[in-house]
């Protein structure tokens, strides 16, 4: 099982964080070593002073696919959950100042927070229109709809199946909208989708 993960792919999250427009989805990958324990706290690693929650779609594989045209994709999930893509954001500038890779800021141990439950597609109203929001301390701190994704999920699986064999059981992150922050010693982080909680996170 793998995770891929789609970056700026939403345009205020983009213009937060001063960041270029991608032409083209923005695309990492995170081992599944990365994914946090279910009714574990989320431990700040001792390396960073600057971790951020990014709360996002995320979409479950259910069969094997390669070179998937975008019209087919629906074929290769049938579920919806959510998650948060844990970012040690000091660490990033510094390997984006050097030029180098993000995993060390991406890809650390539980830094890829997912929903127990996943949703049916069947379930849902338009994906395509999705509401989804994160909560720290009962506070709404991000709100986000998937209509104002760049590339939409059926595109992303189809741009990502381009260079990765999708497997039964991958995890796509589809991106996160505006409204990241700091997390602290003591927040804690609950994720609502289209009105449903999906998660919540101690954070220590």
């Amino acid at each position: 099982m793998k995770i891929i993960c789609i970056g700026r792919n939403y345009a205020k999250h983009i213009e937060e964080l001063q960041n270029e427009r991608p032409t083209e989805p923005v695309v990492f990958l995170k081992p599944d070593t990365s994914i946090l324990l279910h009714k574990q706290p989320f431990f700040i690693p001792p390396w960073t002073n600057d971790v951020h929650h990014e709360v996002e779609v995320v979409v479950k594989i259910n069969r094997i696919g390669k070179h998937i045209d975008s019209k087919f994709s629906h074929k290769y999930y049938d579920e919806i959950g959510l998650g948060i893509d844990f970012t040690a954001r000091d660490i990033q500038a510094q390997c984006k100042e050097k030029g180098l890779p993000w995993e060390k800021a991406k890809a650390f141990d539980g830094a890829a927070v997912v929903s127990r439950s996943f949703i049916s597609k069947s379930d849902l109203p338009e994906l395509d229109a999705l509401d989804f929001q994160l909560f720290k301390n009962d506070v709404l701190q991000q709100d986000g709809n998937t209509s104002h994704m760049l590339w939409k999920i059926d595109d992303i699986i189809s741009y990502v199946s381009q260079f990765f064999t999708l497997k039964i059981g991958d995890l796509i992150y589809t991106g996160t909208p505006a409204g990241v922050s700091k997390v602290n010693d003591g927040d804690v982080l609950r994720g609502v989708l289209n009105g449903q909680n999906m998660f919540e996170i101690k954070i220590k």
